[in-house]
C-alpha cells in the first residue's frame, strides 16, 4: 500500500475534521477503542473511518498489534498537520467571536520559569480585569517541552527564557529584557550581615545549584574556576522553586534565583539577597510565537499586555519601553 502513487487531490477533497480529531485521539489514546469512547463514537465507525481513509491516501496511518495501534511515519506526519488545522480551525471561531464583541476567545500560554514570579501573573490579573471574558490556559515547563508544542499548535505562545535561535525552528523572539540572578539565603544565615561577599566566601558554603549543562551553571562553573576556586563540593541540583524556597529556609544554603523570584521572596524577615557582585544572567525573557503565523485577537491582547506589564515593572529597556508604547499606541482598539 505505501509503495502506491500518492494522490493529493484525496487528500484535499475526501479530509474531514472528524477525522483529523479522531487521528488525533488515537495517537493520544494509544488505541482505537479508547478514541472511540473519548469521542462518542463506536468502535466499529472508528476503525471504519481510519480505514477507509487508509484506503484513499493509499498509506497505512497505524500499526495494529493487541496493544493497540501505533502512528507509522505517514500517521505522524497527518496528525502533526491535523493539530495545526484543528488550531486554526479553533482559532478562526474565536476570531470571529472576538470580533463581535472585542472581549471573549481563548488563550495557550506557555510559561518557563523566568516568566512566573511576577510578569505572567500580572500580564494575566490585567488582562482579566480588562477582558473577564477571555479565557487562558497556562502551561508551567520547561522550554525543552513548551517548545515542541508551540510549533504543534498546542501552544499560541511562550513567555520566559528564549531559547537560542535556529533558523530552521520557524520561530520568533522578541526579547523583552534580560534577567539577571540574585544570590539569595535566609534571614538568619552567617553572611546575611555581610556588607560585601566574594566568591572566595562562597565557595565553602553549601549550594543549591542549576542543573549541569544550563547556561547559568556553566556561568557559575566558569566563574569559580577563573578564579580559581574549587566548585562547590556540598551541594543539591535542582530546578524547583518550592523546593528550593524549603531548602534555604531550613538550612543555611545558598542558591541563585532570577532576580524576579529573589525580589518576590526576599523580604528580609524569609530570605536576604547577599551582597555580591556577580553578571550571571539567565539570558533574553521574551515572547516565542511561530513564525509566519498571525496570532488570534485573544492571544495578541495578552501579548501585548505581557509587553506593557513588562515596561510597568521596569524590566524592559528603553528601547523595548519606547517600542511598547508605539505598539499600544497602534492597538488601542484590540
Amino acid at each position: 500500500m505505501a509503495g502506491e502513487h500518492f494522490d493529493q487531490g484525496l487528500l484535499e477533497g475526501r479530509l474531514k475534521l472528524k477525522q483529523l480529531r479522531l487521528l488525533i485521539a488515537v495517537a493520544e489514546e494509544g488505541s482505537i477503542q479508547r478514541a472511540a469512547r473519548k469521542l462518542n463514537i463506536t468502535q466499529p465507525a472508528a476503525t471504519k473511518s481510519i480505514r477507509d481513509l487508509e484506503r484513499d491516501l493509499g498509506v497505512p496511518l497505524f500499526e495494529r498489534t493487541a496493544r493497540g495501534a501505533t502512528a507509522t511515519v505517514y500517521g505522524n506526519a497527518l496528525i502533526a498537520h491535523a493539530r495545526l488545522i484543528l488550531a486554526e480551525v479553533r482559532h478562526a471561531g474565536e476570531e470571529l467571536s472576538a470580533l463581535s464583541d472585542g472581549s471573549s476567545g481563548h488563550v495557550a500560554i506557555g510559561a518557563a520559569l523566568a516568566a512566573t514570579p511576577t510578569l505572567l501573573p500580572r500580564s494575566l490579573a490585567l488582562v482579566k480585569r480588562q477582558r473577564p471574558g477571555l479565557s487562558v490556559t497556562v502551561i508551567e515547563s520547561t522550554n525543552e517541552k513548551l517548545v515542541p508544542a508551540l510549533v504543534a499548535g498546542e501552544l499560541d505562545l511562550v513567555v520566559g527564557r528564549l531559547p537560542e535561535a535556529h533558523e530552521s525552528d520557524g520561530l520568533t523572539r522578541e526579547v523583552l529584557f534580560n534577567e539577571p540572578v540574585r544570590v539569595v539565603a535566609r534571614a538568619g544565615h552567617p553572611l546575611a550581615g555581610a556588607r560585601r561577599l566574594g566568591l572566595k566566601q562562597l565557595a565553602d558554603q553549601p549550594w543549591i545549584l542549576p542543573l549541569p549543562g544550563t547556561s547559568l551553571r556553566q556561568q557559575i562553573d566558569s566563574a569559580f574556576l577563573t578564579a580559581r576556586l574549587p566548585l562547590p563540593g556540598d551541594a543539591v541540583e535542582s530546578v524547583s522553586i518550592m523546593t528550593n524556597l524549603a531548602l534555604l529556609a531550613s538550612s543555611d544554603m545558598v542558591a541563585v534565583m532570577p532576580r524576579q523570584v529573589a525580589s518576590a521572596y526576599a523580604d528580609g524577615q524569609t530570605l536576604v539577597c547577599l551582597p555580591v557582585s556577580l553578571d550571571w544572567d539567565l539570558g533574553p525573557v521574551g515572547l516565542l510565537t511561530r513564525r509566519d503565523w498571525r496570532l488570534p485577537p485573544a492571544a495578541r491582547v495578552l501579548a501585548e499586555t505581557v509587553r506593557q506589564v513588562a515596561v510597568d515593572l521596569g524590566l524592559a529597556t528603553n528601547r523595548r519601553r519606547r517600542r511598547t508604547s508605539q505598539v499600544a499606541a497602534g492597538v488601542g482598539g484590540l
